[in-house]
C-alpha cells in the first residue's frame, strides 16, 4: 500500500508537469490549428535559463525562475515571428515541417551553447526548504517538500491560467480566435497579437514545467523530446485544443506511466505514452473532453 501511494504521488508530480508543458501544445493547436514541436525545446531551454542564472549569474531561485520564464515566453513569440506567422496562409504540412525543423534547430543550439553534459541544480543552489524535507503521510508514504511543491505550484497555474482565459479580455479574444479566427479579425480582434501572447503564455508555462524538471532530474539538451513527447500525447489524451483536456490528460497520463514503470517496467514509460495516444486516435480522435467537428466545404 505504501508503494502505491508513492506511485500515485510520483504520477501527480509527472502529471502537473505533464499538464503545465500540454497547455502550451493545445493553446497554439486551438488558434492556429499547429502542432507547435519546438515546444519541447523551449521547456528544455527554461530549465537552462534558470540553471545559468543560479550558476552562473548567482542569483536565487526565486528570482531565476520568473527569469526564465520571461526568456522563454520572449523565446516563444520569436519563434511565432520568424517561424511560422509568414506561414499562416501556407498548407498546414508546411507549417509541421518548419515546426519539426524549429526543434532540431533549438535542440542543436543548447547543445552547441551548453554541451551535451548533464547538469544538475546545486544543493546551494535550492531553496532551503526543498532540501531533504519530507512529510510521512498516512501508512508509511513519503512526500518531499520538492514533490508538494511541484503539485501546489501546477495546481495553482492551472487555476490561473483557466481564470485568465474566462474571465479576462485577451481570454476572450483567444476564444473567439479558437472559434474562427477570420471572424474574430473582421469584429477587430488584433489575431497576430493573441497569438503571439498565447505563445509567450504556454512557453512561460513550458518553463516553469522545465525548471522543475531541472530540480527533480538532470537538465540536458534532449530532455525536451522526450518529456515533450509524452505531453503532446496527454493534450491528444484531452482533447487537442481543449485546456482542461490537457490539464486532466497530464494527470492521467502522468500516473498511467509512474504505475507502467513501477509494476511492469521503467524501459516503458515512453511507450506507454505513444500507446496511450495511438489508443485515443483509434477509439476516440477527439480526446477525453474535444468535440468532434466536421469539415464544411
Amino acid at each position: 500500500m505504501t508503494q502505491f501511494l508513492e506511485q500515485i504521488i510520483n504520477g501527480l508530480v509527472l502529471g502537473g508537469i505533464y499538464a503545465l508543458i500540454a497547455v502550451g501544445y493545445t493553446m497554439v493547436y486551438g488558434i492556429i490549428q499547429l502542432i507547435n514541436f519546438a515546444h519541447g525545446e523551449i521547456f528544455m531551454f527554461g530549465a537552462y535559463f534558470a540553471f545559468f542564472c543560479v550558476t552562473t549569474l548567482g542569483l536565487s531561485f526565486w528570482l531565476a525562475l520568473p527569469i526564465s520564464m520571461l526568456l522563454c515566453a520572449l523565446m516563444g513569440m520569436l519563434i511565432d515571428f520568424i517561424a511560422y506567422r509568414p506561414l499562416r496562409n501556407a498548407p498546414r504540412l508546411s507549417a509541421l515541417i518548419t515546426a519539426i525543423g524549429m526543434s532540431l534547430v533549438l535542440q542543436n543550439l543548447a547543445r552547441m551553447i551548453w554541451t551535451a553534459k548533464l547538469r544538475k541544480f546545486p544543493v546551494e543552489t535550492r531553496p532551503s526548504f526543498l532540501v531533504a524535507n519530507k512529510i510521512i503521510l498516512p501508512g508509511g508514504a513519503q512526500l518531499s517538500f520538492l514533490d508538494l511543491f511541484i503539485i501546489v505550484l501546477a495546481i495553482g497555474l492551472m487555476i490561473g491560467l483557466n481564470r485568465l482565459i474566462y474571465l479576462t479580455k485577451i481570454g476572450k479574444a483567444m476564444r473567439a480566435c479558437a472559434q474562427n479566427k477570420v471572424a474574430a479579425n473582421l469584429m477587430g480582434i488584433n489575431t497576430n497579437h493573441v497569438i503571439a501572447v498565447t505563445f509567450a503564455i504556454g512557453s512561460a508555462l513550458g518553463a516553469v514545467a522545465g525548471v522543475m524538471v531541472g530540480l527533480r532530474e538532470v537538465v540536458e539538451p534532449t530532455m525536451g523530446y522526450y518529456k515533450g513527447v509524452s505531453a503532446f500525447a496527454a493534450a491528444v489524451l484531452g482533447g487537442i485544443g481543449n485546456v482542461t483536456g490537457a490539464m486532466l490528460g497530464g494527470v492521467i497520463l502522468g500516473i498511467a506511466e509512474v504505475l507502467g514503470a513501477g509494476y511492469i517496467s521503467s524501459e516503458y514509460r515512453v511507450a506507454i505514452a505513444y500507446i496511450i495516444m495511438i489508443l485515443v486516435i483509434i477509439f476516440r480522435p477527439s480526446g477525453l473532453l474535444g468535440k468532434s467537428t466536421a469539415t464544411r466545404a
